[in-house]
């Protein structure tokens, strides 16, 4: 009975011991070749870009209900959301300005540029019954003439309410926002 009782106490312990298995998530940009390098292609820099420190953790933040979210160890995103977003925006905006000049690290924040986009992200949900929002205050301020603000509430419904579909979710969002400011930047 006394082997019994440790063999169980035994096994109890190696199963609290035993890892998690974690999983790791990135934000995307659209795929394929970028665009090719032109002489006169406009510039941009993307930054600085704010994201709210409730979900700038490397543990995805799982909205569950109002006023409350889930924090998974188990599911994390392979870089800090304060550098993804402003790289998956980066790669949209070459795409829908058909420039390659587009810089979102420290290296280009002291570059001259013909634009700057600053972002503030207000909100940056993710919910396996609603799929991801992403809510933000952007500003384009052009080398020449009078910096425009605006706001985007964008709702992207995942395809799979697991990690990785909410994690698409979140590209499929930002590659909106990043459609809008693309707009802005055009007119």
């Amino acid at each position: 009975m006394r082997t019994a009782s440790l063999v169980a106490a035994a096994a109890l312990l190696a199963a609290c011991g035993s890892p998690l298995k974690e999983r790791y998530y990135l934000l995307e940009g659209p795929g394929g070749a970028g665009p090719a390098s032109a002489a006169n292609a406009m510039s941009v820099h993307v930054g600085p870009v704010v994201v709210p420190e409730s979900v700038d953790r490397p543990s995805m933040v799982i909205r569950t209900a109002p006023n409350q979210v889930d924090i998974s160890d188990a599911h994390r995103w392979a870089e800090p959301l304060k550098a993804a977003v402003p790289r998956v925006i980066a790669e949209n905006l070459m795409r829908e300005l058909g420039t390659p000049r587009v810089t979102a690290t420290r290296i280009g924040a002291n570059q001259p540029v013909d634009y700057r986009v600053a972002l503030e992200v207000q909100r940056f949900d993710s919910s396996p019954s609603d799929g991801a929002t992403v809510e933000a205050i952007w500003t384009v301020t052009p080398k020449q003439g009078a910096a425009r603000t605006g706001r985007s509430a964008i709702t992207e419904p995942a395809a799979s309410p697991d990690p990785a579909g909410l994690a698409a979710a979140h590209s499929r969002a930002l590659g909106r926002l990043a459609r809008e400011i693309a707009a802005e930047i055009r007119r």
